[in-house]
């Protein structure tokens, strides 16, 4: 049931490059990182790619297919017609390495920048003590595997690299709301979501929550409302009156 399929890759590093005519046997059940490893074994020995799992856990293997954000252990070639042309290309917010490998060590100084849960003072290891009713919700964002995919559609930091600087991106203000929401953890992260990860900048287009393998509503169940609590703070009448009178 095999059949010859016709493939563009990018090929190139730091300095530039461009996409690759392949030809390339392609079997029933396939991906697309299967026919990228067959085009390493048989006609680019030197195609770098980045994976692992191959299972859809570990988000190593992001790249864009057909010019969509996709894992190429999860994109089969069943989505494609045997005529049709598959383009794949390295995720484009991030610098190129060398052909589907991006440095997206972004994401990384991001992360680092998220204060680590922060549990209440007088409460010691074995003593949380949780309702499953008061974590769901932000258990659904532990789901994520960092392929950063979304980080790679969001507009915010793929067409104004300026940006990067003071915008931490979808995955990382959904890490914010997850400690937020969780109910043991006692830091207000309200001002570091709007000033320091540039909660504001988000215009909820829901493109980061279109491309999330993991199926994670990022935009409805994270970053709205996320926004909508920095606004009760920072401008609710009421809520600036009372902190005005309990600092006095």
């Amino acid at each position: 049931m095999g059949y010859e399929a016709k493939f563009k890759v990018w090929r190139g590093d730091t300095e530039g490059g461009g996409l690759h005519d392949f030809t390339v046997e392609v079997n029933e059940g396939e991906v697309v990182l299967d026919i990228i490893h067959r085009l390493q074994a048989t006609q680019a020995p030197d195609l770098a790619v980045r994976w692992n799992c191959k299972a859809g856990k570990c988000g190593s293997c992001s790249a864009e297919v057909n010019g969509r954000p996709r894992l190429l252990c999860m994109t089969r070639m069943s989505t494609f017609t045997q005529d049709e042309v598959v383009t794949v290309t390295p995720m484009r917010t991030f610098p190129v390495i060398r052909d589907l490998v991006t440095d997206v060590s972004f994401n990384y100084r991001k992360a680092r920048e998220v204060p680590s849960f922060t549990p209440p003072m007088d409460l010691k290891p074995g003593e949380y003590r949780m309702q499953q009713t008061d974590v769901e919700r932000s258990q659904e964002f532990r789901k994520c595997i960092e392929c950063f995919l979304c980080q790679n559609v969001c507009h915010v930091v793929r067409d104004h690299e300026d940006n990067k600087h003071a915008f931490s991106g979808p995955r990382y203000l959904m890490r914010i709301a997850e400690l937020e929401m969780h109910p043991l953890d006692v830091a207000d992260r309200r001002e570091l979501a709007q000033e320091d990860a540039g909660l504001g900048f988000c215009n909820i287009t829901k493109c980061c929550t279109e491309v999330c393998p993991e199926h994670i509503k990022i935009t409805d169940n994270a970053l709205i409302p996320l926004k909508e609590r920095v606004v009760d703070r920072k401008y609710d009448p009421i809520v600036w009156l009372g902190n005005k009178l309990f600092r006095r």
